[in-house]
């Protein structure tokens, strides 16, 4: 009889065979559809969830990482996220996609994406970005937090092997941007500090070909490698989890003042940059640590920085608290409107006035928005056409 372990792995690499064929077959992929604009990743078939922790053959081929550095004894510090990890020859570190292997660290995740899809950009979400485009999403296995409310769990807390996809690399994927006419590629689901290579590689291929590069991520990447990123790089969505340290370490295993950090780095390196909070029942939802997260945006990213209170809806390992109610969204837009952030939005709200963009001189709508779905966009040139007030982002 099959062991628990052969069962899983054949069911995996059987997915992974059939999400390949019937790409293959239907040419560009199909727009997902969803009420919400949450940003999850394509589902694995039923049956065929990973279990972390499971032990199966090492990943082949592998590539070199960038940031490192070596240590004593063939240990070698990863230089990628806030975490610095120590890792001792043959062993990983905590996001299980980066090993040490002889004394070098390596990249488990290169050009192995286990999600791709085409989303709308709105899902993101980028509500200051090319309205109404297409983007060609992918992430990989892994993630440097362990938050209890990941919608994409299923990816981001298993390891490289526990599910087998064909590989994917930089000039494969541009490619197939531009067959589906998508302008963008966005590197979301997951974590994309923990694939920076494939992300940086990917940048780099997909300006060749005239398509915009973004990353939806939680912010904990350190100063080099944003640095090299935000050479290439067209937009940056950054999901500032709460405005509590506690918060951070205790819901999420990470930390609060390097994605705060973050934020400081990219307005300094003016790369347009959104922010969203995924706002949670008892959790991040009070008034005062609103203002203060409000405040913060204002002050240190931009006071024309999108800002974006999205609905919770239960989900992994934080189902015993309900929804979001919508009136402490709009309270929370409310107090962000009062703090002098004129583009704060709802989201996960379909329909909700707060989807869409209004003038901040005029008062007028001028970019209609239902869920993920742009209705109408009445800027031109980037400006008001009414009062002629310049809105900020990348419109063209």
């Amino acid at each position: 009889m099959p062991t628990r372990r052969e069962l899983l792995v054949s069911a995996l690499a059987a997915a992974a065979a059939a999400t390949a064929a019937a790409a293959a077959a239907t040419g560009p992929l199909a727009l997902a559809v969803a009420l919400q604009n949450e940003d999850r990743a394509p589902a694995l078939p039923k049956g065929a969830v990973p279990s972390p922790g499971l032990a199966v053959e090492p990943v082949q081929p592998v590539q070199p990482a960038r940031w490192w550095s070596p240590l004593p004894g063939r240990e070698v510090a990863c230089g990628l996220c806030f975490r610095g990890c120590q890792i001792p020859e043959g062993e990983r570190g905590e996001c299980g996609v980066r090993e040490n292997r002889g004394g070098q660290l390596k990249t488990l995740v290169h050009s192995r994406p286990v999600a791709l899809n085409l989303d709308p950009i709105e899902k993101k979400p980028f509500f200051h970005l090319l309205p109404g485009a297409s983007a060609l999403s992918l992430g990989t296995a892994g993630c440097s937090f362990h938050c209890r409310w990941c919608q994409n769990w299923e990816i981001s807390q298993s390891r490289p092997e526990e599910i087998p996809v064909p590989t994917r690399t930089p000039e494969e994927i541009a490619a197939l941007a531009l067959k589906s006419g998508a302008p963008l590629v966005a590197c979301t689901y997951s974590e994309p500090t923990v694939f920076a290579e494939y992300v940086l590689d990917l940048a780099v291929a997909a300006r060749k070909a005239g398509i915009k590069t973004v990353v939806v991520s939680n912010g904990s990447i350190r100063e080099e490698p944003l640095r090299e990123l935000c050479q290439v790089l067209t937009a940056y969505k950054v999901d500032l989890k709460a405005f509590s340290e506690k918060t951070y370490r205790v819901m999420c295993g990470g930390e609060l003042k390097p994605v705060l950090d973050t934020l400081r780095r990219l307005a300094k390196a003016r790369l347009w940059t959104e922010v969203v909070t995924l706002v949670i029942p008892t959790v991040n939802d009070s008034d005062a640590e609103i203002r203060s997260l409000a405040r913060f945006v204002r002050d240190e990213v931009g006071r024309e920085t999108p800002l974006h209170f999205t609905r919770f809806h239960p989900t992994y390992r934080l189902t015993n608290l309900p929804p979001t109610p919508v009136a402490t969204l709009e309270r929370a837009r409310e107090i962000a409107l009062a703090e002098g952030l004129p583009f704060t939005y709802v989201g996960n709200v379909p329909g909700h006035p707060g989807e869409s963009t209004y003038c901040p001189g005029c008062k007028a709508r001028l970019i209609h928005r239902v869920g993920m779905a742009t209705v109408a966009n009445r800027l031109r040139k980037g400006a008001c056409p009414d009062c002629g007030r310049a809105i900020p982002g990348v419109w063209s």
